[in-house]
Order: C-alpha cells, then sequence, then structure tokens
C-alpha cells in the first residue's frame, strides 16, 4: 500500500494595499487577509509611495516590493507568520536606505568611490 502526498492549493493574490497600520491582500478565493503592517518592519519603515510600488510574482503567490527588497508569500499570510527577517538583517537595510535618502535629499551621488 502506497501514500500519495496530498497537494494543497492555496489561493493567489489578486490585489494588495498597504495602509499605516496593515497590510491587506484580496485573494482568488473571494477572501481578503489583513494583517499588521508592523509584521513586516521594511513595509512598516516605508513610504506611502513605496508601499504602492508592488507586483504578483509566482502567478500571485507572493508579492514583491521593488523599493525594498522584500517578498511576501501567501502562505506565510495565510499561516500567520511575520517577517522572519533577522534583526542584523535589518539594520544593516535600514543603515543602507538612510545612506541612500540622504544622498538623494542632498544631490549627491557616489561614483567610482567617490561622493560628487
Amino acid at each position: 500500500m502506497s501514500i500519495l502526498p496530498i497537494e494543497i492549493e492555496f489561493p493567489r493574490a489578486e490585489d494588495v494595499r498597504v495602509t499605516s497600520d496593515s497590510l491587506i491582500v484580496d485573494l482568488s478565493d473571494g477572501r481578503t487577509i489583513l494583517v499588521p503592517v508592523e509584521w513586516f518592519p521594511r513595509l512598516l519603515n516605508a513610504t506611502p509611495e513605496e508601499r504602492s510600488n508592488w507586483r504578483l510574482i509566482g502567478k500571485g503567490r507572493g508579492i514583491h516590493w521593488e523599493d525594498m527588497d522584500e517578498d511576501i508569500s501567501v502562505e506565510g499570510l495565510l499561516a500567520g507568520r511575520p517577517s522572519g527577517e533577522s534583526q542584523r538583517s535589518f539594520k544593516k537595510w535600514i543603515s543602507q536606505r538612510q545612506s541612500r535618502l540622504t544622498r538623494r535629499s542632498t544631490g549627491r551621488t557616489k561614483t567610482a568611490g567617490r561622493l560628487t
């Protein structure tokens, strides 16, 4: 007697909204998932413009935010899993982000190791 694995088909994301306190994802099965944005520190620290710059990946199995290099899976949302990013990784990201924002605001860019 053999046992066949059961494949679970997760619904796919169809639309995404991020407010100041929530990540809201509309699913292909008609459900809407709403989780605290605090679960995802990169989203929490993003501007409204950055939060709205998302795209579906894996045919709706996940969501990607290019500006923040953030990926969130529908499966993880359904399981109630917040970000698994380490504090070390997040602190490195926030430091690099602050440097980029500072360069943008002063109009200075780094070229071949020199600020221009």
